[in-house]
């Protein structure tokens, strides 16, 4: 593939390659019921893919009183570390990324994790030696659905937008790949439906990582870049 016209996959990372958004589920929960402030699983659940700052908006509102968030972003961030040393990747999602790589597709995982759950995520992944670029939250002044972290990883990676796909498991992904012009691809592996995502503007949607794979050379992965 010509150095001077690169294409590749942009890679959200929790609850696409990483099953984590049940995880980051009940870390959100738990830190809402300890400062009094109880919102339904099923809530939090849908607002996962979400930074902090946008998480609590949804959940708590814009005009609440934030002197609390410090604390309840702490209390999540202590919960959830809990997991790290559990945290397992998703069905086929090495093989995946490094199919992706053998194709001449430069695989960039574009997440806006803390740096600190991106080193507990990657060491789940185990695929460093196929990945081109990698994002965290230090990369972004606001996060998803805003399209920051995207064009973090572009810029990252060298990859013209028109020349990429992206790859996450949330409406909010499809969202922020929507402001870029940018096809994506959903996974229903993060616990929404496949309605859910064709519904907010996914060009597909597979079950998982490897059922992305064991169709890849027809998917908009290959086709698309």
């Amino acid at each position: 593939m010509p150095t001077d016209n690169p294409s590749g996959v942009l890679f959200d990372v929790d609850g696409t390659l990483v099953d984590t958004t049940y995880l980051h589920t009940v870390s959100w929960w738990e830190a809402l019921r300890q400062t009094d402030q109880p919102v339904p699983m099923a809530t939090v659940h849908r607002a996962i893919g979400m930074g902090s700052d946008k998480l609590l908006d949804h959940l708590l509102g814009p005009e609440r009183d934030r002197d609390a968030d410090g604390r309840l972003r702490d209390a999540h961030d202590t919960l959830y570390a809990e997991y790290w040393e559990r945290l397992t990747p998703l069905p086929g999602s090495a093989d995946l990324l490094r199919a992706c790589a053998e194709r001449g597709l430069r695989v960039v995982l574009a997440t806006s994790a803390a740096e600190h759950e991106v080193t507990a995520l990657r060491r789940a992944l185990d695929a460093d030696d196929v990945i081109a670029a990698v994002t965290s939250s230090a990369d972004a002044a606001q996060s998803k659905p805003a399209p920051d972290i995207l064009v973090a990883a572009l810029d990252q990676s060298g990859l013209p937008a028109e020349r990429v796909v992206f790859v996450g498991d949330s409406v909010w992904d499809v969202a922020a790949a929507g402001k870029l012009d940018i096809p994506c691809v959903g996974l229903t592996c993060g616990g929404t439906s496949r309605g859910e995502l064709a519904g907010a503007g996914a060009v597909a949607v597979y079950d998982d990582p490897a059922a992305l794979l064991a169709t890849l050379d027809d998917s908009p992965l290959t086709r698309s870049t």
